[in-house]
């Protein structure tokens, strides 16, 4: 067995069904997860899951490798040399991480029986982590494009279901704009965020309005209106925590305690922790 499929199969055997919020179940063969499970966490089939096990599958995409280190939790150093042995260059320091940290994962894991919607975004505001909570907010994450997961992307295309009072609403764009500008400056080699400016530029003249204006900043913690539609609109306090492991930001949507808005939602928590554990593996 090469190094590649030896070293898959030792990391799924040590990620344990919890740690990735499924239910531990019952006469488990298997120490860790089972393939079907790695396969659905990290958006692969289960026969070329088995097939790079058995080293029959060749030269994984890095997309496909970023999607694996994260369902399996690997470190920094461990990310890489899934990369190295897979034949893939490693990520160049120059461009925007994109590979989530045990320490964000553990955080938004710590929140999964909570009524607080929490995801974990690049420097770019691409969505690359979040609870069942925020999936069901917002749709379920994973059926989108990375371009459709960018909120820069949403907010300026018009796609997100959010509202802000008008005097919100300016600050929050201004600092949309700010976060991606900064980000620019510290991540001049990578090519995706040109691209994603350009597209912004072109499809939205208000963006194209506020780049031109050279704002730089980052994003503050605001009140916003959700639009859902299970249980109509609710009020939350969005917490923004930038800086975090890998250059990456952590949101957190909370409501007052004890109002109806946060009794709302933890009626959509439940609704989608049933429709997580309803998925076929």
């Amino acid at each position: 067995m090469d190094e590649f499929a030896q070293i898959l199969r030792a990391w799924r055997d040590r990620v344990r069904p919890e740690d990735v919020g499924l239910p531990p179940g019952l006469g488990r063969r298997a120490p860790g997860l089972r393939r079907e499970e790695l396969a659905l966490i990290a958006g692969v089939s289960v026969d070329y899951v088995v097939r790079l096990e058995q080293g029959r599958a060749r030269n994984p995409s890095p997309h496909l490798l970023t999607s694996l280190a994260r369902a399996l939790r690997l470190n920094d150093a461990e990310r890489d040399h899934l990369f190295r042995v897979a034949g893939a260059a490693v990520p160049p320091a120059g461009h925007v991480p994109r590979h989530v940290t045990p320490t964000a994962q553990r955080m938004v894991d710590r929140f999964r029986n909570a009524p607080v919607a929490v995801a974990v975004h690049t420097a770019i505001y691409e969505l690359v982590l979040w609870n069942p909570l925020w999936a069901a907010l917002f749709g379920d994450p994973s059926s989108q494009t990375r371009l459709e997961r960018n909120v820069a992307w949403q907010y300026f295309e018009g796609s997100i279901p959010v509202t802000h009072t008008p005097e919100d609403d300016e600050a929050y764009a201004r600092d949309l704009v700010g976060h991606l500008r900064s980000a620019s400056g510290r991540y001049p080699d990578d090519p995706d965020l040109p691209r994603l400016i350009d597209r912004l530029t072109r499809t939205s003249p208000d963006f194209a309005r506020r780049w031109k204006a050279g704002t730089v900043g980052e994003l503050r913690s605001s009140r916003k209106t959700v639009h859902t539609t299970v249980v109509g609109d609710i009020v939350v306090d969005c917490d923004t925590f930038t800086g975090g492991p890998g250059d990456q930001t952590i949101v957190m949507m909370t409501a007052a305690p004890g109002s109806e808005d946060e009794r709302k939602l933890d009626l959509l928590r439940v609704v989608g922790l049933q429709d997580l554990e309803n998925r076929p593996v």
